[in-house]
């Protein structure tokens, strides 16, 4: 599903002091799989999760993606693999919007604003129908068993139940892949048992998973097909 080939990314605040957050990492990810990224407090997992993403781009390096729909860009044909690397901003964009769903650490809810509308947020941009994705939205989150909170502003919401509005935005774009940066960090155990659970499964429907983090019970649940471990931006373990 995605191929990393000598991947890095250095930042640069001054020309004395370089810092490298990804350190010629080489790595392929399973379609269908759930793959976790362990390692400490800046290791890079987090800048290696936005490469992939399509959110940054590597300094050097390339990044393809396969099985991507036809549909996807003009003129990608079934089959094709996607150097993204290199594609100009609005095609990342493309990609982004269709292939990848989001869950962040933070969760990044916006306040004020229903469950339901911050469900549908990312919908807004691709112009398709306003009835359709209400019931799109509205069928996720009843899934994941918050229909009694669609109307209700997210600031009253437990940490649980915020992570579920995250998820479910996640889903609303059907991604092929959906990624996860330290999604357990704020939550207890059994909220972050009960997040496994659902990653589990989205793991059965097909999905591709790809999670960050340092958690015992994420890592070492049996549900992850691979564990990959990072120290100082490169793979030391699982690659």
């Amino acid at each position: 599903m995605i191929e990393l080939v000598h991947v890095e990314k250095t930042y640069q605040a001054d020309l004395a002091t370089p810092f490298t957050a990804v350190d010629d990492v080489s790595l392929s990810i399973a379609a269908g799989k759930l793959t976790v990224l362990k390692g400490p407090s800046g290791s890079g997992k987090t800048t290696l999760l936005t490469l992939i993403g399509c959110m940054a781009r590597p300094t050097s390096g390339r990044i393809h993606l396969h099985g991507l729909p036809e549909d996807t860009l003009p003129e990608l044909k079934e089959g094709d693999a996607l150097e993204i690397t290199s594609l100009p901003e609005r095609f990342l964009t493309a990609i982004r919007r269709r292939t990848f769903g989001f869950i962040f650490q933070q969760f990044n809810l916006i306040r004020g604003i229903s469950v339901l509308e911050n469900v549908m947020l990312p919908t807004y941009p691709t112009g398709e129908d306003h009835q359709r994705v209400e019931a799109s939205a509205i069928q996720r989150l009843e899934a994941l068993g918050l229909a009694r909170h669609l109307r209700a502003p997210v600031d009253r919401l437990s940490g649980g139940e915020a992570q579920r509005v995250a998820i479910a935005r996640a889903l609303i774009n059907d991604p092929l892949v959906i990624i996860a940066d330290e999604p357990t960090a704020h939550l207890d155990s059994k909220l972050s048992e009960d997040f496994m659970e659902l990653m589990g499964q989205f793991k059965s429907s097909g999905k591709t998973l790809l999670i960050t983090s340092h958690d015992p019970i994420v890592y070492g649940s049996p549900l992850a097909d691979r564990v990959v471990e990072m120290r100082d931006g490169r793979i030391v373990k699982g690659s």
